[in-house]
């Protein structure tokens, strides 16, 4: 059974920085779609970014609303998943979710609650 972990929530205030892991046993995450999600109180989950491999390539997707301020990156160790929230603002306030696409089915953690404020 897949098992995704999340960390690195927390909170922080505007213009900081955090960076969210999200991990599982095996090397799953190198050969799938990795996402990270979010959904803020009273509003849908939406998606903040996508990684992919082909190859030797990474290919990387991002929502508008955090482009030139996040990025998602795969980890050396294969099982691991980062998301790097840089300049983030009051409106980034979300728990974050990690999504695994594989094999015609969705994975999902638990999330890890990300709050800015001063």
């Amino acid at each position: 059974q897949v098992q995704l972990v999340e960390s690195g929530g927390g909170l922080v205030q505007p213009g900081g920085s955090l960076r969210l892991s999200c991990a599982t046993s095996g090397s799953i995450l190198s050969n799938n779609v990795v996402g990270w999600y979010r959904q803020a109180p009273g509003k849908q989950r939406e998606l903040v970014a996508t990684i992919r491999r082909d190859g030797m390539i990474n290919y990387v997707n991002y929502a508008d609303s955090v482009k030139g301020r996040f990025t998602i990156s795969r980890g050396n160790a294969k099982n691991t998943v980062y998301l790097q929230m840089n300049s983030l603002k009051p409106e980034d306030t979300a728990i974050y979710y990690c999504n695994l696409a594989m094999a015609g089915s969705n994975y999902w953690g638990q999330g890890t609650q990300v709050t800015v404020s001063s």
